[in-house]
């Protein structure tokens, strides 16, 4: 290809994440109007609180998802991860009694730690990302079922611990907006990797492995150890996402986390960022992310029957897919 015709390339990949994220966002505007007129109940300060409350895990979750989806790679494994991440908090909270922070530093170092094996098996032993997180998935499932017991482990006598996700510092500051410290959370988390991902080496070649892993690797670069790096990365935002469940519950609850991979990956998917690898933007995922807590808090006020939601959750991840797929051809 021409020096001009990169040039073009690149312009129309960013001229059509520009349209996803826009469309992403008029479609956000769109069921937030449609539900608020539908129901009286659903624009509410009580309920926008519930969406953004919700929003913070499964948003913490996309963010991490999205490094590796960039990298034209998939993380089954997420969802799990986040469940064992919090199981591990508990241990050494009140099995052990621990401090907080020893607490919080252990759900990261933990899901840095799986994150990492599941680079390896990805980047070393050269198994398929969907195969590698899918077994990744059970065997953190099995772990947090073995470690508890299968129950739950509280945190009640654990002070501070509950003000990580429900607390609210900027409602302190502003009592006029009481949002919770987990959404503080996710929104700071976002702006981290954002900034990762446009302003270091670490983000710039998080993109070049999805876009073209094998020139990437001829031009001298270990991208091993930087597809294990990033798949750290993403497992330990994962240990952010689990110290935010758990804070919320108040509790680690073993048996919870299969399916929230799912919905994160829709979210992603929905911001534009494309299952081919190469191209991605946080914000797009934030987007993303808020469309599917607006649709399922939407479809929950509406008394819509909980087995018809996940009928629609599976529709927009079948859609999503299908546009990312649709995005990919116009491109090309």
């Amino acid at each position: 290809m021409s020096e001009r015709g990169k040039v073009m390339s690149i312009k129309e990949t960013r001229r059509g994440g520009a349209q996803q994220k826009l469309w992403a966002f008029a479609s956000l505007i769109v069921l937030v109007a449609g539900f608020s007129l539908a129901s009286p109940n659903f624009f509410q300060v009580s309920n926008i609180m519930a969406i953004l409350q919700a929003t913070s895990v499964n948003g913490v979750l996309a963010v991490g998802v999205t490094l590796i989806i960039i990298t034209g790679g998939i993380d089954l494994s997420i969802g799990t991860l986040m469940t064992f991440c919090a199981v591990m908090t508990g241990v050494v909270l009140t099995w052990a009694g621990m401090p907080l922070l020893l607490g919080v530093l252990t759900s990261i170092a933990t899901g840095a730690l799986c994150g990492l094996i599941s680079g390896t098996f990805v980047a070393k032993m050269k198994i398929p990302p969907f195969i590698a997180t899918l077994g990744m998935m059970l065997m953190l499932k099995g772990l947090s079922l073995i470690v508890t017991g299968t129950k739950p482990i509280y945190f009640n006598d654990t002070p501070g611990f509950s003000e990580i996700a429900q607390g609210s510092l900027i409602g302190r500051i502003v009592p006029a907006f009481p949002v919770p410290n987990g959404v503080l959370i996710l929104f700071i988390v976002s702006a981290a990797v954002a900034w990762i991902l446009g302003r270091t080496v670490l983000g710039r070649y998080t993109f070049a492995l999805g876009s073209n892993e094998e020139a990437v690797r001829l031009s001298g670069v270990n991208t091993d150890a930087w597809k294990m790096a990033i798949y750290a990365l993403a497992g330990g935002i994962c240990g952010i996402a689990g110290l935010l469940i758990a804070s919320r519950l108040n509790s680690a609850q073993p048996a919870l986390g299969l399916g929230y991979e799912l919905e994160a990956i829709a979210a992603v998917v929905i911001g534009g960022t494309s299952l081919a690898g190469g191209r991605g933007t946080i914000l797009g995922t934030l987007i993303g992310a808020l469309i599917m807590s607006v649709l399922t808090n939407g479809l929950r006020v509406m008394s819509v029957a909980p087995e018809w939601q996940t009928v629609v959750t599976g529709a927009i991840i079948v859609a999503a897919v299908y546009a990312d797929q649709l995005r990919r051809g116009r491109a090309g």
